[in-house]
């Protein structure tokens, strides 16, 4: 009876270890899952802040670009009133 004793005080020990095995090896995955998950973060926040400046970045361009039509378009209204001055002088 000492040898079925023996038996199964191994077979209970393997079954153990073979708990503590899978139970580690779960904490690993989820630990690297979080930490992957985590780098999606990061990286999904880097994206947003590019797209951020970008967009500023194109909003300045295009304010910079208002700016210059509006001038042209006020340059372009002076020059229309000095020809009209021109003509009714000569008139």
């Amino acid at each position: 009876m000492s040898t079925v004793v023996i038996v199964v005080i191994v077979v209970v020990a393997l079954v153990v270890v073979a708990a503590l095995v899978a139970a580690a090896s779960k904490r690993k995955r989820e630990r690297q899952l979080g930490q992957t998950q985590n780098q999606a973060l990061r990286d999904d926040v880097s994206h947003h802040r590019e797209q951020a400046d970008s967009a500023r970045s194109e909003a300045e361009l295009a304010e910079e670009r208002a700016r210059r039509t509006a001038a042209e378009a006020e340059l372009n209204e002076r020059k229309a009133d000095e020809r009209e001055r021109e003509l009714e002088q000569q008139d």
